[in-house]
């Protein structure tokens, strides 16, 4: 398959690339700095900003699927690569004629029914105050892609990320929370990521997921 990744240079957009490269997949990569694209990966590089019109639009001609790993490292600021730069990809996509959209959230931007009073506490007080900035941004992207009905969009939601290695082994609750989420690599979640673009089942909606059995 024909696969466009944005956010390639981010510790999961990295997986992505290199596994859709070993599935045999053909990857296009768009990213500000083609410098940080590791060689290695026999990708096609596309430099360009998503939050910017340029030659990476027109890129997306023909591609089966996008893959959106984009995020923000600035937790002192707001931040609109999640909403303003999904938009600007929903857009080119229309124009290329390309329907698949996998991006990514998080599985902060709500507490599950059921979390335990410490954890609750945690997540309240401290993780969503600190990724305020980002999380606001995703509710408006996710808000944003509800509305469409021409992209078959799906939104996945993950916990905290590790740098362990790929399993295979996860679960998910789509449109609905995850009981008892924990972490799960960035192996894992590009793994899912690539899964589901073929796969009808999540078209339309938000997936939350975690590594375990």
């Amino acid at each position: 398959m024909k696969l466009t990744v944005f956010g390639a240079t981010g510790g999961t957009g990295r997986q992505v690339v290199a596994q859709a490269v070993a599935a045999g997949h053909d990857v296009t990569v768009v990213a500000r700095d083609p410098a940080r694209v590791p060689a290695a990966d026999r990708a096609r590089v596309i430099g360009g900003d998503v939050l910017t019109p340029g030659p990476w639009q027109a890129a997306l001609a023909g591609q089966d699927a996008v893959l959106s790993c984009l995020g923000s490292t600035d937790r002192g600021n707001p931040t609109t690569v999640y909403s303003d730069g999904t938009a600007a990809i929903v857009a080119a996509m229309r124009e290329g004629g390309v329907r698949r959209l996998l991006c990514l959230s998080s599985a902060g931007l709500e507490i599950p029914p059921g979390t335990p009073l410490g954890r609750r506490l945690v997540t309240r007080f401290v993780i969503q105050r600190l990724y305020r900035h980002g999380y606001a941004d995703m509710e408006r992207m996710e808000r944003a892609l509800a509305d469409v009905r021409d992209i078959d969009w799906t939104v996945v939601r993950p916990p905290m990320l590790t740098d362990g290695p790929l399993t295979g082994v996860y679960r998910t609750a789509v449109n609905a929370n995850l009981a008892k989420a924990g972490t799960i690599s960035r192996a894992d979640l590009a793994h899912y990521l690539i899964a589901q673009v073929a796969d009808d089942r999540t078209r339309h909606a938000v997936v939350e997921i975690s590594g375990g059995s």
